[in-house]
């Protein structure tokens, strides 16, 4: 049975992005991407039709509009349409373009040929439904995150990517020089994107599971080096205890999915458990959580 989306379009304002990127991934979308069309940026984001009415939708437009009033913006321009699981493939293919992340990443669309010859490292990504294209500011903050961690090459280290999405963390972890990623996601599509993203860029040596941290307590004797977890501040918050007993002595964790304001329930409890806060990068209203494990 065909599949079909909600494809829903909003205009591009820069200042009130973080906010509109949240309320996205509140509201359940499982893709977003910025889109250009003529002169003009839009935020295009898609949810599955069987998950949510038009009735849902027009209360997501009054939520958007009271945030752009809030910000003392009365440009709010909205709409949405049915599209198909082949109109969903397009259009991320007509409008998501190569993008530089920190100081050593660049992300191609599948779809699109990369240069022969980089000075960065070059991450190839079909993100299907799951989300982590690279585009919102959670998980741009992880991969220069990941970028202070691995800087040690001479470590074989071990990494777990809690809520893999597309599997971007897990590929650049993995092409900064991890020896493992244990990559965990609890939708399907998510594990399925990881895997196949994987095959794309000729990265073996992650392993893909379907679930949480949970499906990885029960393989004997596993211990992480790094835990990487960008998903909702609420589940980061019972995922913790979890990180806390898998991670190895000195081990580090980078958390985002995470808004600002949310940042001092997290650092507690993290510290109620045994690490200390290392830093906390800020990009809007989001925020990255960097912790070291007290030994």
């Amino acid at each position: 049975m065909t599949t079909s989306w909600w494809e829903i379009k909003i205009n591009y304002i820069p200042e009130l992005e973080d906010n509109i990127f949240w309320r996205l991934q509140e509201f359940g979308c499982q893709g977003t991407a910025l889109a250009k069309e003529k002169d003009a940026w839009f935020i295009k984001a898609y949810i599955p039709t069987i998950t949510k009415e038009a009735m849902d939708l027009a209360a997501l437009s009054l939520w958007l509009k009271q945030d752009f009033i809030l910000e003392g913006d009365n440009s709010l321009d909205i709409s949405w349409k049915i599209i198909d699981d082949e109109d969903w493939a397009s259009s991320w293919k007509n409008h998501w373009q190569p993008m530089e992340i920190g100081d050593r990443f660049c992300i191609y669309p599948a779809w699109i040929e990369p240069p022969k010859e980089s000075d960065r490292i070059i991450i190839r990504l079909d993100p299907g439904s799951a989300f982590g294209t690279g585009v919102h500011a959670t998980t741009q903050l992880c991969l220069e995150s990941l970028e202070m961690r691995l800087d040690e090459p001479e470590k074989e280290l071990v990494i777990a990517d809690i809520g893999c999405g597309s599997g971007i963390l897990s590929i650049g972890a993995r092409f900064l020089g991890a020896k493992q990623v244990y990559a965990t996601d609890i939708d399907p599509l998510a594990t399925l994107a990881t895997k196949e993203n994987s095959e794309l860029n000729q990265v073996n040596d992650i392993q893909v599971f379907d679930g949480s941290i949970d499906q990885l307590k029960l393989i004997p004797g596993l211990k992480f080096d790094g835990i990487v977890c960008n998903i909702l501040a609420e589940v980061i918050k019972t995922l913790i205890p979890d990180m806390t007993e898998m991670i190895k002595p000195d081990g580090w964790v980078i958390l985002s999915g995470i808004l600002v304001d949310q940042s001092i329930d997290i650092s507690t409890i993290l510290e109620k458990n045994g690490w200390m806060i290392a830093s906390l990068w800020k990009r809007g209203e989001w925020c990255c959580l960097n912790g070291r494990r007290r030994q």
